[in-house]
Protein backbone atom coordinates (compact mmCIF):
# COMPACT_ATOMS: atom_id res chain seq x y z
CA UNK A 1 0.00 0.00 0.00
CA UNK A 2 1.04 3.57 -0.65
CA UNK A 3 2.08 5.50 2.47
CA UNK A 4 -0.33 8.30 3.37
CA UNK A 5 -0.02 10.61 6.38
CA UNK A 6 -1.77 13.42 8.18
CA UNK A 7 0.63 16.35 7.93
CA UNK A 8 -1.44 19.16 9.47
CA UNK A 9 -4.42 19.56 11.78
CA UNK A 10 -6.36 22.60 12.91
CA UNK A 11 -9.62 23.36 14.66
CA UNK A 12 -11.71 26.32 15.74
CA UNK A 13 -12.53 27.38 19.27
CA UNK A 14 -15.62 25.38 20.19
CA UNK A 15 -18.40 27.53 21.60
CA UNK A 16 -21.97 27.10 22.78
CA UNK A 17 -23.39 29.55 20.27
CA UNK A 18 -21.78 31.07 17.18
CA UNK A 19 -24.88 32.92 15.99
CA UNK A 20 -22.82 35.89 14.81
CA UNK A 21 -20.52 33.69 12.71
CA UNK A 22 -21.48 31.88 9.51
CA UNK A 23 -20.14 28.47 8.56
CA UNK A 24 -17.76 30.10 6.08
CA UNK A 25 -16.47 32.56 8.69
CA UNK A 26 -15.98 29.71 11.13
CA UNK A 27 -14.10 27.61 8.58
CA UNK A 28 -11.77 30.12 6.93
CA UNK A 29 -9.32 30.61 9.83
CA UNK A 30 -9.06 26.83 10.26
CA UNK A 31 -8.39 26.26 6.57
CA UNK A 32 -5.80 29.03 6.48
CA UNK A 33 -4.15 27.50 9.56
CA UNK A 34 -3.66 23.99 8.13
CA UNK A 35 -2.40 25.32 4.81
CA UNK A 36 0.04 27.62 6.59
CA UNK A 37 1.37 24.68 8.61
CA UNK A 38 2.40 22.94 5.39
CA UNK A 39 3.33 25.97 3.32
CA UNK A 40 0.81 24.92 0.68
CA UNK A 41 -1.51 27.23 -1.21
CA UNK A 42 -5.06 26.24 -2.12
CA UNK A 43 -3.93 25.62 -5.72
CA UNK A 44 -1.48 22.96 -4.45
CA UNK A 45 -4.28 20.76 -3.08
CA UNK A 46 -5.21 17.93 -5.46
CA UNK A 47 -8.45 16.85 -3.75
CA UNK A 48 -10.83 18.43 -1.26
CA UNK A 49 -13.44 16.53 0.74
CA UNK A 50 -15.84 17.78 3.42
CA UNK A 51 -18.23 16.37 5.98
CA UNK A 52 -21.33 18.10 7.35
CA UNK A 53 -25.10 17.68 7.71
CA UNK A 54 -27.92 19.51 5.95
CA UNK A 55 -30.17 18.61 8.90
CA UNK A 56 -28.17 20.83 11.23
CA UNK A 57 -28.21 23.72 8.80
CA UNK A 58 -31.89 23.25 7.96
CA UNK A 59 -31.40 23.61 4.22
CA UNK A 60 -30.51 21.32 1.32
CA UNK A 61 -26.98 21.34 -0.14
CA UNK A 62 -25.78 23.62 2.64
CA UNK A 63 -22.22 22.37 2.14
CA UNK A 64 -21.96 24.24 -1.17
CA UNK A 65 -21.95 27.54 0.72
CA UNK A 66 -18.97 26.39 2.75
CA UNK A 67 -16.98 26.08 -0.47
CA UNK A 68 -16.72 29.86 -0.42
CA UNK A 69 -14.23 29.38 2.38
CA UNK A 70 -12.18 26.94 0.31
CA UNK A 71 -12.21 28.78 -2.98
CA UNK A 72 -13.73 26.79 -5.82
CA UNK A 73 -12.29 28.87 -8.63
CA UNK A 74 -10.28 27.94 -10.59
CA UNK A 75 -12.24 24.65 -10.56
CA UNK A 76 -11.14 22.11 -7.94
CA UNK A 77 -11.59 18.38 -7.48
CA UNK A 78 -14.09 18.25 -4.62
CA UNK A 79 -16.42 15.82 -2.84
CA UNK A 80 -18.71 15.80 0.18
CA UNK A 81 -20.09 13.21 2.58
CA UNK A 82 -23.25 13.69 4.63
CA UNK A 83 -21.30 12.29 7.57
CA UNK A 84 -18.78 13.21 10.19
CA UNK A 85 -15.56 14.50 8.65
CA UNK A 86 -13.79 11.28 9.65
CA UNK A 87 -15.56 9.61 6.73
CA UNK A 88 -14.50 12.46 4.45
CA UNK A 89 -10.93 11.67 5.52
CA UNK A 90 -11.54 8.03 4.61
CA UNK A 91 -12.61 9.06 1.10
CA UNK A 92 -9.57 11.29 0.70
CA UNK A 93 -7.29 8.53 2.01
CA UNK A 94 -8.62 6.14 -0.65
CA UNK A 95 -8.10 8.83 -3.29
CA UNK A 96 -4.44 9.14 -2.32
CA UNK A 97 -3.97 5.36 -2.12
CA UNK A 98 -5.09 5.03 -5.74
CA UNK A 99 -2.47 7.56 -6.85
CA UNK A 100 -5.07 10.00 -8.15
CA UNK A 101 -3.81 12.70 -5.76
CA UNK A 102 -0.71 13.60 -3.79
CA UNK A 103 -2.35 15.99 -1.35
CA UNK A 104 -5.83 16.36 0.07
CA UNK A 105 -7.65 18.87 2.25
CA UNK A 106 -10.36 17.45 4.53
CA UNK A 107 -12.63 19.63 6.61
CA UNK A 108 -15.81 19.35 8.65
CA UNK A 109 -18.04 21.67 10.59
CA UNK A 110 -21.23 21.68 12.58
CA UNK A 111 -23.47 24.32 14.12
CA UNK A 112 -25.81 22.70 16.62
CA UNK A 113 -26.82 25.91 18.37
CA UNK A 114 -29.59 27.08 15.98
CA UNK A 115 -31.90 24.15 16.72
CA UNK A 116 -32.61 21.30 19.12
CA UNK A 117 -29.84 18.85 18.28
CA UNK A 118 -31.46 16.08 20.33
CA UNK A 119 -34.50 16.28 18.07
CA UNK A 120 -32.45 16.66 14.88
CA UNK A 121 -30.56 13.43 15.56
CA UNK A 122 -33.82 11.45 15.69
CA UNK A 123 -33.81 11.75 11.89
CA UNK A 124 -31.05 9.13 11.88
CA UNK A 125 -33.50 6.52 13.10
CA UNK A 126 -35.70 4.09 11.20
CA UNK A 127 -38.36 6.32 9.63
CA UNK A 128 -41.24 3.85 9.97
CA UNK A 129 -41.02 2.29 13.42
CA UNK A 130 -38.59 4.24 15.63
CA UNK A 131 -38.32 7.85 14.45
CA UNK A 132 -42.07 8.53 14.91
CA UNK A 133 -41.60 7.81 18.63
CA UNK A 134 -38.99 10.63 18.83
CA UNK A 135 -36.47 8.90 21.12
CA UNK A 136 -33.69 11.47 21.24
CA UNK A 137 -29.95 10.85 21.40
CA UNK A 138 -29.73 11.27 25.19
CA UNK A 139 -32.62 8.87 25.83
CA UNK A 140 -31.02 6.22 23.62
CA UNK A 141 -27.64 6.71 25.31
CA UNK A 142 -29.39 6.30 28.66
CA UNK A 143 -30.77 2.95 27.50
CA UNK A 144 -27.23 1.91 26.65
CA UNK A 145 -25.93 3.10 30.01
CA UNK A 146 -28.68 1.21 31.85
CA UNK A 147 -27.84 -1.97 29.91
CA UNK A 148 -24.18 -1.64 30.96
CA UNK A 149 -25.07 -1.07 34.61
CA UNK A 150 -27.52 -3.97 34.66
CA UNK A 151 -24.84 -6.22 33.14
CA UNK A 152 -22.43 -5.23 35.92
CA UNK A 153 -19.96 -3.62 33.49
CA UNK A 154 -20.04 -0.16 35.09
CA UNK A 155 -21.90 1.98 37.60
CA UNK A 156 -22.84 5.62 38.00
CA UNK A 157 -19.74 6.37 40.07
CA UNK A 158 -17.46 4.96 37.37
CA UNK A 159 -19.27 7.01 34.71
CA UNK A 160 -18.79 10.16 36.78
CA UNK A 161 -15.09 9.31 36.99
CA UNK A 162 -14.84 9.16 33.19
CA UNK A 163 -16.47 12.58 32.92
CA UNK A 164 -14.15 14.09 35.52
CA UNK A 165 -11.02 12.61 33.91
CA UNK A 166 -11.98 13.72 30.42
CA UNK A 167 -12.82 17.28 31.31
CA UNK A 168 -9.81 17.62 33.58
CA UNK A 169 -7.66 16.57 30.59
CA UNK A 170 -9.15 19.47 28.63
CA UNK A 171 -8.16 22.03 31.26
CA UNK A 172 -5.19 23.21 29.21
CA UNK A 173 -6.74 22.65 25.79
CA UNK A 174 -7.03 26.02 24.01
CA UNK A 175 -10.04 25.03 21.88
CA UNK A 176 -12.16 23.00 24.35
CA UNK A 177 -15.67 24.21 25.12
CA UNK A 178 -15.63 22.81 28.68
CA UNK A 179 -12.36 23.00 30.62
CA UNK A 180 -11.52 21.52 33.98
CA UNK A 181 -13.50 19.21 36.22
CA UNK A 182 -17.24 19.76 36.40
CA UNK A 183 -19.86 18.48 38.85
CA UNK A 184 -21.72 15.29 37.97
CA UNK A 185 -24.82 17.46 37.59
CA UNK A 186 -28.49 16.70 37.78
CA UNK A 187 -30.16 13.63 36.30
CA UNK A 188 -30.93 14.31 32.65
CA UNK A 189 -32.29 10.93 31.60
CA UNK A 190 -31.62 8.29 34.25
CA UNK A 191 -28.98 7.00 34.76
CA UNK A 192 -27.19 9.77 32.84
CA UNK A 193 -26.47 13.09 34.48
CA UNK A 194 -25.56 16.29 32.67
CA UNK A 195 -21.88 15.54 33.31
CA UNK A 196 -22.22 12.24 31.43
CA UNK A 197 -23.37 14.02 28.27
CA UNK A 198 -21.55 16.14 25.68
CA UNK A 199 -21.92 19.90 25.46
CA UNK A 200 -23.96 21.35 22.63
CA UNK A 201 -21.74 23.58 20.56
CA UNK A 202 -20.42 24.80 17.25
CA UNK A 203 -17.03 24.17 15.70
CA UNK A 204 -14.93 23.18 12.71
CA UNK A 205 -11.79 21.19 11.98
CA UNK A 206 -9.51 20.44 9.04
CA UNK A 207 -6.57 18.19 8.18
CA UNK A 208 -4.16 17.94 5.28
CA UNK A 209 -3.18 14.52 3.94
CA UNK A 210 -0.15 13.82 1.79
CA UNK A 211 1.47 10.75 0.28
CA UNK A 212 5.01 9.39 0.53
CA UNK A 213 7.86 11.82 0.03
CA UNK A 214 5.42 14.71 -0.29
CA UNK A 215 4.38 14.12 3.33
CA UNK A 216 8.02 14.05 4.46
CA UNK A 217 8.64 17.33 2.66
CA UNK A 218 5.66 19.06 4.26
CA UNK A 219 6.35 18.16 7.91
CA UNK A 220 9.23 16.89 10.02
CA UNK A 221 7.21 14.04 11.55
CA UNK A 222 4.24 12.80 9.51
CA UNK A 223 1.50 10.85 11.27
CA UNK A 224 1.33 7.83 8.97
CA UNK A 225 -2.03 6.13 8.56
CA UNK A 226 -1.10 2.46 8.96
CA UNK A 227 -4.67 1.22 8.83
CA UNK A 228 -8.17 2.63 8.45
CA UNK A 229 -11.48 0.80 8.38
CA UNK A 230 -15.14 1.40 9.20
CA UNK A 231 -18.01 -1.00 9.89
CA UNK A 232 -21.71 -0.61 10.60
CA UNK A 233 -24.22 -2.51 12.69
CA UNK A 234 -27.97 -3.06 12.45
CA UNK A 235 -30.00 0.11 12.09
CA UNK A 236 -32.35 -0.62 14.97
CA UNK A 237 -30.86 -0.40 18.50
CA UNK A 238 -33.47 -2.95 19.56
CA UNK A 239 -31.80 -5.82 17.69
CA UNK A 240 -28.29 -5.08 19.01
CA UNK A 241 -26.47 -5.87 22.24
CA UNK A 242 -25.90 -2.31 23.45
CA UNK A 243 -23.19 -3.43 25.89
CA UNK A 244 -20.89 -4.43 23.01
CA UNK A 245 -19.67 -2.98 19.72
CA UNK A 246 -18.75 -5.71 17.23
CA UNK A 247 -18.39 -3.15 14.42
CA UNK A 248 -15.73 -1.24 16.38
CA UNK A 249 -13.87 -4.46 17.14
CA UNK A 250 -13.96 -5.57 13.49
CA UNK A 251 -12.88 -2.15 12.19
CA UNK A 252 -9.98 -2.15 14.67
CA UNK A 253 -8.95 -5.65 13.62
CA UNK A 254 -9.01 -4.73 9.94
CA UNK A 255 -7.07 -1.53 10.65
CA UNK A 256 -4.33 -3.52 12.43
CA UNK A 257 -4.96 -2.06 15.88
CA UNK A 258 -4.39 -5.38 17.66
CA UNK A 259 -1.04 -6.28 16.08
CA UNK A 260 0.94 -4.07 18.47
CA UNK A 261 -0.04 -1.98 21.51
CA UNK A 262 -0.91 1.69 21.10
CA UNK A 263 0.11 4.40 23.56
CA UNK A 264 -2.73 6.84 22.81
CA UNK A 265 -6.43 6.36 22.05
CA UNK A 266 -8.68 9.21 20.96
CA UNK A 267 -12.19 7.78 21.28
CA UNK A 268 -15.27 9.49 19.92
CA UNK A 269 -17.50 8.78 22.91
CA UNK A 270 -20.03 11.60 23.35
CA UNK A 271 -21.45 9.85 26.44
CA UNK A 272 -19.46 8.38 29.33
CA UNK A 273 -21.21 5.03 28.92
CA UNK A 274 -20.01 4.81 25.33
CA UNK A 275 -16.39 5.02 26.43
CA UNK A 276 -16.99 1.90 28.53
CA UNK A 277 -18.23 0.03 25.45
CA UNK A 278 -15.36 1.25 23.28
CA UNK A 279 -12.63 0.44 25.79
CA UNK A 280 -13.89 -3.14 25.98
CA UNK A 281 -14.24 -3.52 22.20
CA UNK A 282 -10.76 -2.07 21.59
CA UNK A 283 -9.08 -4.11 24.37
CA UNK A 284 -8.04 -1.00 26.29
CA UNK A 285 -9.41 -2.22 29.62
CA UNK A 286 -6.50 -4.41 30.70
CA UNK A 287 -5.47 -3.72 34.33
CA UNK A 288 -1.86 -3.03 33.25
CA UNK A 289 -2.85 -0.86 30.29
CA UNK A 290 -0.81 2.31 29.95
CA UNK A 291 -2.80 3.75 27.08
CA UNK A 292 -3.58 7.45 27.45
CA UNK A 293 -7.28 7.73 26.63
CA UNK A 294 -8.64 11.03 25.30
CA UNK A 295 -5.80 13.29 26.45
CA UNK A 296 -7.58 16.10 24.59
CA UNK A 297 -10.70 15.70 26.71
CA UNK A 298 -12.60 14.00 23.89
CA UNK A 299 -16.20 14.68 22.91
CA UNK A 300 -17.14 15.34 26.54
CA UNK A 301 -15.12 18.57 26.35
CA UNK A 302 -16.20 19.64 22.85
CA UNK A 303 -18.63 17.86 20.54
CA UNK A 304 -19.30 19.78 17.33
CA UNK A 305 -21.62 17.38 15.49
CA UNK A 306 -20.10 16.22 12.18
CA UNK A 307 -16.60 17.40 13.17
CA UNK A 308 -15.95 15.61 16.48
CA UNK A 309 -14.85 12.36 14.81
CA UNK A 310 -12.41 14.13 12.48
CA UNK A 311 -11.05 15.94 15.53
CA UNK A 312 -10.25 12.59 17.16
CA UNK A 313 -8.04 11.67 14.18
CA UNK A 314 -6.50 15.13 14.15
CA UNK A 315 -5.75 15.10 17.87
CA UNK A 316 -4.10 11.67 17.60
CA UNK A 317 -2.05 12.84 14.63
CA UNK A 318 -1.02 16.03 16.41
CA UNK A 319 0.34 14.04 19.37
CA UNK A 320 2.43 11.95 16.99
CA UNK A 321 3.71 15.03 15.17
CA UNK A 322 4.90 16.72 18.36
CA UNK A 323 6.50 13.52 19.65
CA UNK A 324 4.05 12.80 22.49
CA UNK A 325 2.97 9.50 20.89
CA UNK A 326 4.52 6.86 18.66
CA UNK A 327 1.48 4.73 17.85
CA UNK A 328 -2.05 6.01 18.32
CA UNK A 329 -5.57 4.76 17.74
CA UNK A 330 -8.33 7.14 16.65
CA UNK A 331 -12.04 6.33 16.58
CA UNK A 332 -15.11 8.05 15.16
CA UNK A 333 -18.76 7.10 15.42
CA UNK A 334 -22.06 7.98 13.81
CA UNK A 335 -25.64 6.98 14.48
CA UNK A 336 -27.42 5.99 17.70
CA UNK A 337 -25.60 3.99 20.37
CA UNK A 338 -22.36 3.56 18.41
CA UNK A 339 -24.06 2.23 15.29
CA UNK A 340 -21.35 3.07 12.74
CA UNK A 341 -17.68 3.07 13.75
CA UNK A 342 -14.40 4.01 12.11
CA UNK A 343 -10.96 3.12 13.49
CA UNK A 344 -7.58 4.42 12.35
CA UNK A 345 -4.08 3.46 13.45
CA UNK A 346 -1.46 6.21 13.19
CA UNK A 347 2.30 5.95 13.65
CA UNK A 348 5.31 8.20 13.62
CA UNK A 349 8.54 7.31 11.84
Amino acid sequence: MRDVAIVAFGQSDHVRDSAETSEVEMLMPVLHDVLAQTGLAARDIDFTCSGSSDYLAGRAFSFTMALDGVGAWPPISESHVEMDGAWALYEAWVKLLTGEAETALVYAYGKSSPGEVRDVLTRQLDPYYLAPLWPDSVALAALQARALIDAGLTDERALAGIAARSRAAAASHPHAQLRGEVPAGELLVAPLRTGDCPPIGDGAAAVVLAAGDTARRLTDRPAWIRGLDHRIEAHSPGVRDLTDSPSTRLAAERAGAFTRPVDTAELHAPFTSQEVVLRRALRLDAPDSRVCINPSGGALAANPVMAAGLIRLGEAAARIQRGASDRALAHATSGPCLQHNLVAVLEGE
